[in-house]
Parts: structure tokens; sequence; C-alpha cells
């Protein structure tokens, strides 16, 4: 079975480096709207195949962290069926929170990447080894990052990138192993 990931040796090279990461989520994790019902409740739609992903990737030995600027249950309900290591919400300042993660876990910039998709997250993905975006982001957002995916936030972005950094580590085939058997 062959999945399709990017050629790119520089693309490559900085997924090769990951150990953590860190995911936005309006417009990553979800395709950035936002339903919010008569009585102020919110709701997100998360797409089945990027949540599979994140699970294969911390199976493949990378952390993952979810750095969002808004308050919301429901990506906190999300992050926790995933088992995703460091959930932060509520965030002014994302590349505060990746400096104190990349701290606390001993790693530097090169170790990180970053998935965001519009002007709050320019100071993270600037920050980080692996800057990465979705085709519907802002042009100064595709300017700062080495990766631009060709599946949209919310649309199997998220499983992308989770196949690139296990395919650059030559991790990736004994992933879907374990589920051709």
């Amino acid at each position: 079975m062959t999945i399709e990931v990017p050629t790119d040796p520089k693309v490559l090279a900085r997924a090769k480096n990951t150990t953590l990461l860190c995911l936005d989520v309006d417009g990553i994790m979800t395709d950035g709207r936002l339903y919010l019902q008569s009585d102020g409740v919110e709701a997100k739609a998360f797409h089945i195949r990027d949540g599979l992903g994140l699970k294969l990737l911390m199976a493949g030995g990378v952390s993952t962290a979810i750095i969002t600027g808004r308050q919301s249950p429901s990506a906190q309900a999300r992050a926790a069926e995933l088992g995703i290591t460091y959930f932060h919400q509520g965030v002014a300042d994302k590349r505060q929170v990746m400096h104190d993660l990349m701290a606390k876990m001993s790693v530097g910039r090169e170790a990180v990447a970053f998935m965001g998709d519009d002007l709050p997250d320019l100071a993270a993905l600037r920050l980080c080894g692996l800057a990465i975006t979705v085709p519907e982001a802002p042009e100064i957002v595709r300017a700062n990052t080495h990766y631009v995916t060709r599946c949209q936030g919310g649309h199997g972005a998220v499983r992308e990138v989770c196949e690139l950094i296990l395919h650059a580590q030559g991790k990736l085939q004994a992933q879907l192993d374990r589920y051709l058997a």
C-alpha cells in the first residue's frame, strides 16, 4: 500500500527531526466554521481521518499538542478522546506556549512542527523547525511556512501531515502494517 507523501527533500529533512507536532484547531483540525446554537453553545466538526492520523503519529513516538486561541469544550473533548498530550486553549501568545513546551520537553525548535492557518499563528509558525499551513490560508501565512498541505483544513490536512512526518522518519509503513495484518 502506498500513501502519497511529498518528496521535497528540504521538507522531508525537517519532518524527520520532528518530535512534537503542535496544532491550531479552527481552520486546521476543523474547516474553520463555527456552529453556534441559539443558546450560545459552540459545536465543531472534526474529520475522523485526522484523528486516526494523530493516533498513528503518537504510536510512532511523536508527541502532540493543541494550541488554540479560542476556549472550546468541543476541542477539549476531542483532544481528550485522542489522547493528545498537551492541550492549551484561550492562548493569546502561541509562541510563548511553544517556548514553554520546548523547555518542558527539552527539545529545540528544529524538533517542533506547528500547523496554523491565520495571523495569530504567524509567530509560532516562524519559531518552529517545520511550519505547515493549509491551502486556504492567507498568502502571508503561506509565505511563512515550509509546507502547504494538499488537503484543506478539517478535510484531512492533519492526517496528511501525520503521514508526512511518519514517512520522513521511516515509520509510516510500520504503522500501516498494523492494519494490513
